[in-house]
């Protein structure tokens, strides 16, 4: 609880002071226009990523696979995505380090543990799936 308060206090409270501190070195309206070229190049960077996540989520499910990491990894975009469009260069920074493929793995490596239990592909080897039943044509 303690960490989610100095979350919501603490970060905007640094937000502020880094944008100050920039703001009083490069000037008001460029610091603005950082902040917001900073969000259009992320948002741009989050889409062309996603978009890469559901093309892998997609080739996973057409191979009957569980697409467990693949959601991850787009989980954690859209986390990165949530960071670059809060203006300030903390939360942009951490959202550009997110967008980072390699990253995103050790991440989800290092704090998530996957077991695959029962996923067809992994554990029994592929076979066609095949129907049985009856028909009978109606002329």
């Amino acid at each position: 609880m303690l960490l989610i308060l100095l979350l919501f206090i603490g970060l905007p409270l640094i937000e502020v002071y880094f944008l100050i501190k920039v703001g009083s070195q490069i000037g008001a309206l460029p610091t603005i226009a950082l902040s917001i070229l900073t969000a259009v190049l992320g948002t741009w960077l989050v889409r062309h990523q996603g978009f890469g996540v559901l093309m892998r989520v997609r080739e996973t499910l057409a191979l009957d696979e569980v697409p467990a990491l693949e959601l991850l990894d787009g989980a954690l975009i859209l986390i990165a995505g949530l960071f670059l469009l809060l203006p300030g260069f903390l939360t942009d920074a951490v959202g550009f380090l997110l967008l980072f493929p390699h990253l995103r793995r050790w991440l989800i490596r290092r704090y998530v543990q996957i077991t695959p239990v029962g996923i067809p592909g992994r554990d029994a080897p592929r076979r066609p799936r095949i129907i049985e039943g009856r028909f009978r044509r109606d002329d």
